[in-house]
């Protein structure tokens, strides 16, 4: 036995090993990125009033440059910003500014009104972002299987609709990193590893340009697409902040997802932010969980859910836990009675579950479950006290849009072209 808890801590400290090497890894390549090229967007009113100063220019200047990025006029060029004179545009140019935005250099749409969209970074990765037009009628059951996706943050202010008793909601799921280093076996971005973390600039420009596909504003933004928010904390950060400040949309309307880093929740829970949080749970037991995320063995589960549960104390937010319900493997009876009495023990009553039947990924060795279990689950959710639960409705599958699916068709296009 003893032997065996040697090997076991061995391979755990192996892992927080693997992972800090990434989360360096992916902070330098991002730190080299951002140097290589300074751009504006992501810069708040106070920095760009103090960029305008520092060409010797009255600070209102900073207040055009922030209404021609976030603002309705949406440049996405310097020499664009017709406002400015044309000696501060060069000025900005030459001394290697730009705006950092990215045009989608591929779109793919769905059946359902979901649009997956490419995005070229400048080191030459690909990463994704999806926009979900939600239109819903006012009031829901809380246990309802047909509820819409992303019930996470969704305290959403009413909208005004032509449509009596209607809102509209427009979600944008963005990446916060190249691939991922949490290898969960089910989707397809932590299948294919980790390259670098995202800036704040890249991770804002999904949401301006999704905005710019659609032709409408974002009311909710969910970081559940490529990547582990968490290793990537401190740009996820600040774009927040960027997104909260700068763009107008509501602190409360955006959502951060993780699997679970040590010791993060407690400096996310440090900032405040009335976002939801995402916990990526998708099993009830350690050694199920460690089946399906190779990377949970540097984090017990307990360990997981006492941090969730001192974060929900120190922030008064809500936090969900996502649950991808995968056939024969995760989605019984007694799975469901075992996951809603973990979270009863270990975080306390008033856990909402988000359950998520699985979306194929080319090479995954799972399979989508049945109606009928998924229906069985759900039924004993519901005789349990203490916890709630929604199912995420599957919105853009046919475009490979769908969680989990993130980086699957455009990454193996682009590997095919270069070949």
């Amino acid at each position: 036995a003893g032997a065996v808890s040697l090997f076991r801590r061995c391979g755990i400290r192996r892992v927080l090993l693997d992972l800090a090497r990434e989360r360096v890894k992916g902070n330098r390549l991002a730190s080299s990125v951002a140097s290589s090229q300074r751009t504006l967007l992501g810069l708040g009113l106070d920095e760009l009033r103090e960029l305008s100063a520092e060409f010797a220019l009255p600070q209102w200047r900073g207040q055009q440059i922030h209404d021609a990025i976030y603002g309705e006029m949406r440049k996405t060029t310097i020499e664009g910003m017709q406002q400015l004179p044309l000696g501060f545009r060069q000025a900005l140019v030459e001394a290697g500014y730009e705006t950092g935005r990215r045009e989608p250099v591929e779109i793919v749409s769905d059946d359902d009104g979901t649009r997956k969209a490419l995005f070229q970074l400048r080191c030459g990765s690909i990463i994704e972002a999806v926009g979900i037009p939600v239109e819903r009628a006012k009031g829901r059951s809380a246990n309802n299987p047909d509820d819409d996706l992303y019930e996470d943050g969704d305290e959403l202010l009413e909208e005004e609709d032509e449509t009596p008793g209607r809102r509209r909601r427009f979600t944008v799921c963005v990446s916060s990193q190249v691939g991922c280093a949490m290898r969960c076996s089910f989707c397809a971005t932590g299948r294919q590893g980790f390259r670098r973390n995202l800036t704040s600039d890249e991770i804002v420009n999904q949401v301006l340009s999704m905005e710019d596909v659609f032709g409408r504003r974002a009311t909710n933004v969910v970081m559940m697409g490529m990547g582990e928010p968490l290793l990537n904390l401190r740009e996820v950060l600040r774009a927040h902040r960027c997104l909260n400040r700068d763009v107008g949309i509501g602190g409360r309307y955006f959502t951060i997802s993780t699997v679970g880093v040590p010791n993060a929740l407690s400096k996310l829970a440090a900032h405040r932010l009335q976002a939801t949080l995402a916990v990526s749970l998708h099993a009830p037991t350690q050694e199920l969980r460690e089946r399906l995320i190779p990377s949970a063995k540097a984090f017990p589960l307990d360990a997981l859910l006492e941090e969730v549960r001192l974060f929900r104390k120190a922030t008064g937010r809500r936090v969900t836990f996502e649950y991808t319900l995968l056939a024969g493997e995760n989605d019984s009876e007694d799975h469901a009675r075992a996951l809603a009495k973990l979270l009863r023990s270990k975080v306390g009553r008033g856990s909402h579950i988000n359950l998520l039947p699985w979306n194929p990924v080319a090479g995954a060795n799972h399979q989508r479950p049945l109606k009928s279990a998924v229906n069985r689950f759900c039924n004993v959710l519901a005789a349990e006290r203490g916890v709630s639960y929604s199912v995420r409705a599957t919105r853009g599958l046919v475009a490979q849009a769908a969680c989990g699916q993130l980086t699957g068709a455009f990454e193996r296009k682009s590997s095919r072209s270069n070949q």
